[in-house]
């Protein structure tokens, strides 16, 4: 024998199972997010402890970015931009490094 929901209640119904799809949806993506975080850190800490490797890295966006068609592409020695990041810091601390 089948069994009519009234509509009301399948509506109500319908709305919790997307509520609940939803919910879904955004833990997979905030799963996600943690893991490319914690990728992109590790990476970092890995490019910070090797100046040879950030330097090799560089270079392969600076190929990577000139490859792409219309674009022009100001390459500043990564010692420049290290002690621009010093002296930024320096002003952030107060002078104190």
């Amino acid at each position: 024998k089948d069994v009519l929901l009234p509509e009301r209640l399948q509506r109500t119904m319908a709305r919790q199972a997307e509520a609940e799809r939803e919910k879904r949806a955004k833990i997979i993506h905030a799963e996600g997010e943690k893991l490319a975080a914690e990728a992109l850190s590790d990476a970092a800490d890995r490019l910070a402890q090797s100046p040879n490797s950030l330097q090799l890295r560089y270079l392969q966006t600076l190929v990577e970015v000139s490859s792409e068609q219309n674009s022009t592409i100001l390459a500043i020695p990564l010692d420049i931009i290290n002690q621009t990041a010093q002296a930024l810091r320096g002003n952030l601390n107060g002078g104190k490094q």
